[in-house]
């Protein structure tokens, strides 16, 4: 199993974390955290959907809006804002996904997170929509540890992301080839707010043991994600809503 990529790197990192974009440029000082154990979430085992994410992940890499209608519903799209739904019920389908991910804007990451949504395996059922699966899943873990966890630290969720495997390596600096100083296991770990200010391939974080250091952005999976839901739809997966804020037009 491997996480979603992170593609354009600088611009989805900003995306992907947007604590990040407004933290300062010096990390906090940095003291060890009671470890948050989790569970990974398990990839879709279904032949069909794993079809109809290689095809999409085809039409976002061509940025073909044609071929893209195909594989969204055409009407009941739906979109989960924190203000309620989103889409408009006088659209397709269609206009309402290149709402949620901004593919208006020639000068967005709305086709490179479609392609990112499509590469990620996981999905779990919604818990507001029947017979939705909405992608990225989260772990398993315990809820009330986690916000024990936020509380104690005075941290946001947005700060804390988790591995996709067990054993990711933290490295020395923001390079594939730095030194590698540990290895990180099944717990949230926080990504600290002078993360921008180094390699955007790489995430500075701090471990329970209060040691700190880089992993590769694409083996670190953030927590409160958006996700893009898919449906059945005459016997075919296709995209069915959206949940999150999404991307500017």
């Amino acid at each position: 199993m491997h996480p979603a990529r992170y593609i354009s790197a600088v611009a989805l990192l900003l995306t992907t974390w947007p604590a990040l974009a407004q933290a300062p440029p010096k990390a906090p000082p940095i003291r060890p955290y009671k470890a948050v154990a989790l569970v990974p979430p398990n990839p879709v085992t279904d032949a069909t959907f794993e079809a109809m994410r290689k095809q999409l992940a085809d039409v976002a890499t061509r940025k073909d809006r044609a071929a893209l209608s195909k594989l969204v519903v055409g009407q009941g799209f739906f979109w989960d804002r924190e203000n309620g739904n989103g889409a408009d019920a006088r659209k397709p389908g269609l206009d309402n996904l290149a709402a949620a991910l901004g593919l208006n804007n020639k000068d967005g990451v709305g086709w490179d997170l479609l392609a990112t949504f499509a590469d990620d395996p996981t999905a779990s059922a919604s818990p507001d929509h029947k017979a939705a699966l909405c992608s990225p899943a989260d772990p398993a873990f315990n809820a009330k540890d986690l916000d024990d966890l936020t509380d104690a630290t005075g941290t946001d969720l947005s700060e804390w992301g988790y591995p996709v495997v067990d054993g990711v390596e933290l490295r020395a600096a923001g390079q594939p080839n730095a030194p590698v100083v540990d290895k990180l296991g099944l717990y949230f770990v926080h990504v600290l707010p002078d993360a921008i200010t180094g390699s955007p391939t790489f995430l500075h974080v701090a471990l329970p043991n209060g040691k700190t250091g880089y992993v590769s952005i694409d083996a670190i999976a953030p927590m409160g994600n958006d996700q893009i839901c898919y449906v059945k739809d005459g016997g075919n997966w296709k995209i069915g809503g959206y949940v999150g804020g999404g991307e500017p037009q």
